[in-house]
């Protein structure tokens, strides 16, 4: 099988990280495809950067169409573009926040999230409520953190996020923890030997869970929420993004 994993940004020195974590994990029959979107954000770290990047998201799924994908991964903790995802494809479309979530809460009576600085906890407290996780979710972890400070420093990095991942269990509780970056994938093994707790990269978790619904043979469904978007003009910059299927009202 083919999975495309996207990460949302445009820095390929992370990509590559991403793909090593993807192919970690996936079998030796599955082929992993790594990309970033031709435009968009350097990095993820507000509700505007993830609004750019859903958008290059949802390119590279309209290309995905063409290249004999069978599943699509998209990687970052936001998930975003998720659901209009799925409305251009019946391929399953995973995005690592939800899988790790998911996965989680499976695993554990309580987890937390560690992600990067204090300005998505916001966005991450949405996002963990919209999943319906609340409940299971004791808090989530900030770091000071930004995306590209992993990928520039990651020595500095781990001890800064080994820090609040033991905050989360020792302090508050956490049955286990879900890394919320993409970019902390390297370090996700170290600290649960450390913390003798799971500890969740969203990237192994999503590749795992697009291997397992393909196998499955499972599809999106079509029947109402996920259906193609209806026929219309898009105009500008979004001109190439004109898709979707005929209503009465487009007639």
């Amino acid at each position: 099988m083919r999975i495309k994993v996207i990460n949302p940004n445009t820095t390929l020195q992370m990509t590559q990280g991403i793909a090593d974590a993807a192919k970690m994990v996936a079998r030796e029959s599955t082929e992993i495809i790594a990309v970033s979107p031709d435009f968009g954000p350097a990095s993820i770290e507000s509700y505007y950067d993830e609004y750019v990047a859903a958008t290059g998201v949802l390119d590279e799924i309209r290309k995905g169409e063409n290249e004999n994908i069978d599943a699509y991964v998209i990687a970052c903790y936001g998930d975003p573009g998720l659901h209009a995802g799925r409305e251009l494809t019946t391929k399953p479309v995973i995005g690592i926040a939800e899988a790790s979530l998911y996965m989680a809460s499976m695993l554990a009576g309580r987890f937390a999230i560690v992600t990067v600085i204090p300005r998505i906890h916001m966005m991450l407290e949405e996002m963990v409520r919209g999943y319906g996780m609340s409940h299971k979710c004791t808090d989530i972890y900030c770091t000071p953190l930004y995306v590209l400070d992993i990928e520039n420093n990651p020595t500095a990095s781990i001890e800064k996020l080994r820090n609040e991942v033991r905050r989360a269990v020792k302090e508050g509780g956490a049955e286990a923890v879900c890394l919320g970056c993409a970019g902390f994938a390297a370090f996700a093994q170290e600290l649960e030997d450390e913390l003798e707790v799971p500890v969740l990269d969203g990237v192994v978790c999503a590749t795992k869970q697009a291997e397992v619904m393909v196998e499955l043979g499972k599809k999106t469904s079509k029947a109402m929420t996920y259906r193609p978007p209806e026929q219309k003009n898009f105009k500008g910059i979004f001109a190439n993004f004109t898709t979707g299927i005929k209503t009465k009202a487009a007639e």
